[in-house]
C-alpha cells in the first residue's frame, strides 16, 4: 500500500514537473535565454548604401559591447545579427522573416532606410516584435497605429520645414528644386519639402528623379538645371546625391545645395572631396565630437574600445543612441524581460536621459526626438555646425 502511494505520489510530482516545464517553454520569450538577449539588424552592406548599413551597426555593437563588458543588462549579454539587404524592399522581407522565424530575435534595431522599413513593418507588428530606431524619418513610420515601432530621430518632415525655412529667411531664396530617389523614401522627402513650401504659399521650381540603388543622375540634372533655381534640396543616399553635386559643378551649375540627415554625412564627403565644401546637411542627432555632452564622450570611447580608430560619424552616433535606448527600455524592464515591457517602458518613462541627449515618448508619440542641426561642410571635408545659410564667398 506505502509502495502504491509512494509510486503515485512520484508520479504526481513527475506529471506536475513535466506541465511547469512545458509552461515554461511556452511562456519563454524569443531572443531571451539566462545569458543573452537577441537583436536583430536588416540593413544594406553591400550597394550604393552600404555605407550606412555599417555605420548604423558599427554604432549599436559599439553600445552593446560596452554594456557587455559592465556584465550585460541584469547579467545578459547583448547580441546583435546583422543580414544584408542591400537596400531593396524584397530582401528585407526575407530578412525580416528569416531573424524573426528562424534567428528567434527579441527586437528588431536599426534598419536602414524608408522603402526597406515599408516592407518590413507589417512583419513584424503581425509578430508583435519591436522596430527599435530605424534609419529613416518617414511619416508612415510615426503613425500612431504602429504599437510596435519606436522612433528616435526627428522625421523628414522636421527636416525640411528646417531646410525651406533657412533658404527663404536667411537668403531669401524661394526658387527651390528637388531631387529625389525615385521610391517611398524620396517621396517622404520630396513630401516635406512641398508641405513647407505650400505653408509659405510657394511650390517646387521643378523636380528631378533618379531610379533606387543607381548613380542615373543626369536627365535630372538638366531638368533642373533648365530651371536655374536658386537652391536644390536633394533627397537621396550618399552616392547618387554626390555624382548629381559632381555633375553639376562640372557644369558650372552652382545652387545652393541642401540634403537631409539619411544621406550619410561621411560617406558623402569622402565620395565628393573638394567638390563638397560648402553643402548643407541637415543632422537629426547632435555633433559625436562635442567635448561638453555626456553621451558623445561616451560614443567615442566605446567606438574606440569597439573599433580602434574608426571615425566618429553622425550615423554610427546614430547607431549607437539606437544601442543606448534598448538597454535603457531593458533596464526599466527589470530581470524578467518581454517584448511588451520593452515597449511600454518607453512610452510611460518621463523622459529618456540618454547622457545629456533626451528622448520623449507618451501616447500616440512613438518618436523620442524632434531635434534638427544644420551643418555645412567645410575645408578639408569637415563638418561645421551653423545657424544660417549663407552664399558662397
Amino acid at each position: 500500500m506505502r509502495l502504491r502511494l509512494r509510486t503515485r505520489r512520484a508520479f504526481i510530482l513527475l506529471a506536475a514537473a513535466i506541465i511547469c516545464s512545458a509552461s515554461g517553454a511556452q511562456a519563454a520569450v524569443p531572443g531571451v535565454s539566462p545569458q543573452r538577449i537577441l537583436f536583430g539588424q536588416s540593413a544594406a552592406f553591400t550597394g550604393p548604401a552600404s555605407a550606412l548599413g555599417e555605420e548604423m551597426r558599427l554604432g549599436v555593437e559599439a553600445a552593446f559591447r560596452a554594456a557587455n563588458a559592465r556584465g550585460g543588462v541584469h547579467g545578459r549579454r547583448l547580441e546583435l545579427t546583422s543580414l544584408d539587404d542591400a537596400y531593396e524592399p524584397e530582401a528585407a522581407i526575407l530578412n525580416t522573416r528569416r531573424l524573426i522565424e528562424q534567428s528567434k530575435v527579441f527586437a528588431l534595431i536599426g534598419g536602414v532606410g524608408t522603402p526597406t522599413s515599408r516592407s518590413a513593418t507589417p512583419i513584424a507588428a503581425k509578430a508583435n516584435v519591436p522596430y527599435i530606431a530605424p534609419f529613416t524619418g518617414a511619416a508612415f513610420l510615426r503613425d500612431p497605429k504602429w504599437k510596435n515601432i519606436i522612433n528616435l530621430r526627428a522625421s523628414y518632415f522636421q527636416e525640411t520645414e528646417e531646410i525651406v525655412d533657412r533658404l527663404i529667411k536667411d537668403l531669401g531664396v524661394e526658387k527651390i528644386a528637388v531631387l529625389y530617389q525615385d521610391d517611398s523614401f524620396g517621396l517622404a522627402g520630396y513630401r516635406g519639402v512641398r508641405r513647407a513650401l505650400e505653408r509659405r504659399n510657394l511650390k517646387p521650381a521643378v523636380t528631378g528623379v533618379y531610379p533606387r540603388n543607381t548613380t542615373a543622375v543626369k536627365t535630372a540634372l538638366l531638368d533642373i538645371r533648365r530651371a536655374n533655381p536658386g537652391a536644390v534640396v536633394l533627397v537621396g543616399a550618399y552616392k547618387p546625391v554626390a555624382a548629381f553635386i559632381a555633375w553639376a559643378r562640372h557644369t558650372g551649375f552652382n545652387p545652393i545645395f541642401v540634403t537631409i540627415s539619411f544621406v550619410g554625412s561621411n560617406a558623402l564627403v569622402h565620395e565628393l572631396g573638394p567638390a563638397g565644401v560648402g553643402i548643407y546637411v541637415t543632422q537629426v542627432v547632435p555633433f559625436p565630437t562635442m567635448e561638453n555632452l555626456k553621451i558623445a564622450a561616451d560614443y567615442r570611447r566605446d567606438l574606440e574600445a569597439h573599433r580602434p580608430g574608426a571615425a566618429p560619424s553622425f550615423v554610427s552616433f546614430e547607431g549607437y543612441m539606437a544601442g543606448r535606448l534598448a538597454i535603457r527600455a531593458l533596464e526599466l524592464c527589470g530581470r524578467e524581460p518581454d517584448r511588451g515591457c520593452l515597449l511600454k517602458s518607453l512610452r510611460r518613462a518621463a523622459a529618456i536621459d540618454l547622457g545629456g541627449f533626451k528622448l520623449h515618448y507618451g501616447k500616440g508619440d512613438n518618436q523620442g526626438s524632434d531635434a534638427v542641426f544644420l551643418t555645412v561642410v567645410g575645408e578639408g571635408g569637415r563638418y561645421i555646425p551653423t545657424e544660417k545659410i549663407r552664399r558662397p564667398e
